[in-house]
């Protein structure tokens, strides 16, 4: 099983976005894409499946993009049930996690981080500063000039014109990264 785990140095900097254009980039993996937050989103269980694919929703844009399932996962307390998720997926399928948190609970093959733009007001959420000592790779858009990179750590930075659409070569490096999961 394929495991990717995307985080975000803040809100709103397309943590969604990129999810979705690797599920859409990568449809071989059969995705099962998960939201994880402490948000209350009005749900009566801690974990729900979204059925109805659009726009109005995080989940609802991931069954959009082509995942198999979309799944909201809410903690308040920071517990997070990786083993459930694990459960949750059928076996040669990938599983997609937006979360920076997921890393203390979750052993995944790939750590993909969005930078937002930097500047005025760009404050780094402190479970990203976790996240970055386990990254892979990070992502930003061409335009934001973002330029955080993990202390003493040369990893890739793909600067993508619209996080929806990774670039071909992005695509080819996570395909290379997740091969050897994919033969487990």
């Amino acid at each position: 099983m394929a495991i990717i785990v995307v985080g975000g140095s803040g809100k709103g900097v397309g943590k969604t976005a990129l999810v979705c254009g690797l599920i859409a980039g990568l449809p071989e993996c059969q995705w099962t894409a998960v939201k994880i937050t402490s948000h209350d989103y009005g749900k009566l269980e801690p974990v729900w499946e979204e059925t109805e694919a659009g726009q109005g929703t995080d989940t609802g844009r991931y069954l959009a993009a082509g995942a198999a399932r979309a799944l909201l996962v809410t903690t308040r307390d920071g517990i997070i049930p990786a083993l459930k998720l694990k459960q949750a997926v059928a076996p040669g399928t990938g599983l997609i996690l937006e979360s920076s948190r997921i890393l203390t609970h979750l052993e995944p093959e790939l750590c993909l981080g969005v930078l937002g733009p930097e500047g005025a007001g760009a404050e780094v959420k402190p479970s990203f500063q976790l996240f970055m000592r386990r990254a892979d790779a990070l992502v930003t858009l061409a335009a934001s000039g973002s330029s955080i990179q993990p202390a003493g750590q040369a990893i890739p930075l793909f600067p993508l014109a619209r996080l929806e659409l990774p670039s071909p070569e992005m695509l080819a490096w996570v395909r290379e990264r997740l091969r050897p999961a994919s033969r487990s």
